[in-house]
């Protein structure tokens, strides 16, 4: 029984061997693919850096990519540093995703802005909440008001419009705790996998960090959801629902895509080898990366940024595009043609520094991202009551 064991071991290491360097070669070609699409993305909004308050967060996302690419083509090439790249990509993906949250935010004028439109709605969806009790029941409306405003916690779920600015600090939350736990679980997977008891792939201590983290993961994408449902309006002039598919395809399909590898080898569907599990792993994520590379250029497009309005101008080219259209009037029973000329200027915006843009993100970025660790720490370690409460 042991020397078939043994065989059956040597001819899995002989068809990695044999499918190593192929899998090196083309892996590397897609993720070299993606490194050029990602790094041109990124410098266009480095030298167009007209909009600091969104394009930081762009950067930010875009910059996945090459992230995810470079350290998957690294652990194909050298599976004795599957580990370390592990763990950069389950931080980078994490801080990624609080990023898009903090991208959404800032295309709706910045929290002050957020607070403002969810409060407004609120206050339209409670009245005709009430309006529609009134009508059913007749009277108690103070006290109905007062009763919707205290089931806040099942409101999240069930009716979040009714929460209002609670909305933000449930999407802020929800974000920045997964950015803590993965960045925290990452590190643990090392420690443990030091003293040998963590087990990739195996029933040792990975299943249980592989569910804190589903679970971590699925409540920061419900918090995100429930933020793009409630302010989806003023969402639509930047076309969020393909940014969000395109971003949701990267940060969730690859995790997933690792957890039924690991179940499939599990369970003797593929083989129950440790290189050759992390190298389809990573061969997988050198293809998609080129491939969201492909879809990032088109949905985070830097072209928006290449024009001012005409009342920020800072010494910028003036174009004017004009557009001639003919309509047929009715004057006294009689059709008439009428032209009709719409003019629309624009202002090309002047090159940036790209010192000045990188030092923006890393800074003022950074700046952003402690303050809302700092205030999630401090919400989670608060005392339950308020906590509850306040939720």
């Amino acid at each position: 029984m042991a020397g078939c064991s043994s065989h059956v071991v040597s001819a899995y290491e002989d068809a990695y061997t044999y499918l190593h360097h192929p899998a090196v070669i083309i892996g590397g070609l897609f993720a070299l693919v993606a490194l050029i699409l990602s790094l041109f993305l990124i410098l266009q909004h480095l030298r167009f850096y007209t909009n600091p308050a969104e394009q930081k967060w762009i950067v930010s996302i875009v910059f996945m990519v090459p992230v995810y690419a470079t350290e998957s083509v690294i652990s194909l090439w050298n599976p004795r540093f599957s580990l370390a790249c592990d763990i950069l990509r389950s931080c980078y993906e994490a801080f990624a995703l609080y990023s898009f949250g903090r991208y959404l935010i800032a295309c709706i004028g910045g929290e002050t802005r957020v607070i403002q439109l969810l409060e407004n709605e609120s206050r339209k969806r409670l009245g005709k909440l009430l309006l529609e009790r009134g009508e059913g029941e007749g009277g108690g409306e103070e006290e109905e008001e007062e009763e919707i405003h205290q089931k806040s916690f099942c409101n999240f779920f069930f009716r979040p419009y009714l929460l209002g600015k609670d909305l933000l600090t449930i999407e802020k939350f929800g974000l920045v705790q997964y950015m803590i736990l993965k960045t925290l679980c990452a590190f643990l997977a090392l420690l443990l996998e030091v003293f040998g008891v963590y087990g990739d792939g195996e029933f040792k201590w990975y299943p249980y960090i592989t569910v804190v983290m589903n679970f971590s993961q699925m409540w920061a994408l419900y918090c995100l959801v429930h933020f793009y449902n409630a302010t989806h309006e003023r969402l639509r002039p930047i076309k969020p629902l393909a940014k969000f598919i395109s971003f949701k395809a990267i940060v969730f399909a690859t995790w997933w895509q690792g957890v039924g590898i690991a179940l499939l080898c599990a369970y003797g569907v593929l083989p129950k080898h440790g290189k050759m599990e992390t190298a389809l792993q990573d061969f997988f994520i050198c293809i998609e990366m080129a491939i969201a590379a492909v879809a990032h250029v088109f949905v985070f497009s830097a072209e928006p940024y290449h024009f001012l309005p005409v009342s920020e101008n800072r010494k910028g080219m003036v174009s004017a595009e004009t557009t001639k259209a003919t309509l047929k009037v009715e004057q006294s029973n009689e059709e008439k043609p009428a032209m009709v000329e719409k003019t629309e200027t624009q202002v090309e915006a002047p090159g940036t520094s790209i010192k000045e843009s990188v030092q923006d993100i890393v800074v003022e970025g950074g700046h952003r991202v402690l303050e809302d660790v700092v205030l999630t720490i401090n919400q989670a370690i608060g005392p339950m009551e308020k906590g509850v409460t306040k939720i």
